[in-house]
């Protein structure tokens, strides 16, 4: 049989979205390689047609995550038409975020099991990282300068991330929207102070 020209390139995009849903939902380790090209419509050995093992594919998709991530914030920060940092921590910590892992920040749904994984997958999660940190760092009133404001944003992104992973942790309803609520109020409240 013979394929469109962009069929395996296709294919392994089609792999890498399924399985970025499915880490961020359901954790790295709980995803094998049989279910999730069961998912794609695919057979396990296809999927070393894409892929020389898993962790090749978490790289990809915590990068690709990272990124996609990273562009939601900007064009949040782009639509706002004013004050960039408000629109991005209001969206960030907001309950559609929270309530779906899936489609939501890698950092907040996997950073304590990117913490596991070999170095390389931790390099690319850093590199990541780095890119939300400088683009939180531009939405940043005039006001925080110089290193200050790389400070500034990394614990803005911080207190979003620990914030977020707690109002999905929780079985309580009423303290996850506090969760959500009280954080917002602290990382406007850090950058507000500058």
């Amino acid at each position: 049989m013979r394929y469109d020209k962009g069929h395996k390139e296709q294919t392994r995009q089609r792999i890498v979205e399924a399985a970025s849903e499915r880490f961020r939902a359901d954790g790295i380790d709980a995803v094998g390689v049989v279910s999730l090209m069961g998912d794609v419509g695919l057979t396990q050995g296809g999927f070393y047609n894409h892929f020389p093992s898993k962790e090749d594919l978490v790289r990809e998709c915590v990068a690709s995550g990272t990124a996609a991530a990273t562009q939601r914030m900007a064009d949040g920060v782009a639509a706002s038409r004013g004050e960039g940092y408000r629109a991005l921590v209001n969206s960030y910590l907001s309950a559609d975020h929270r309530d779906n892992p899936a489609s939501g920040c890698v950092a907040a749904s996997l950073s304590s099991e990117l913490a596991r994984r070999p170095e390389e997958t931790r390099v690319v999660f850093t590199e990541g990282v780095d890119g939300m940190v400088e683009l939180i760092a531009s939405t940043l009133p005039d006001s925080v300068r110089g290193k200050r404001r790389r400070l500034l944003a990394t614990a803005v992104l911080s207190s979003m991330v620990g914030t977020l992973s707690l109002s999905r942790a929780v079985a309580d309803a009423g303290m996850s929207d506090e969760l959500l609520t009280v954080g917002r109020q602290s990382a406007l409240a850090l950058i507000e102070a500058g």
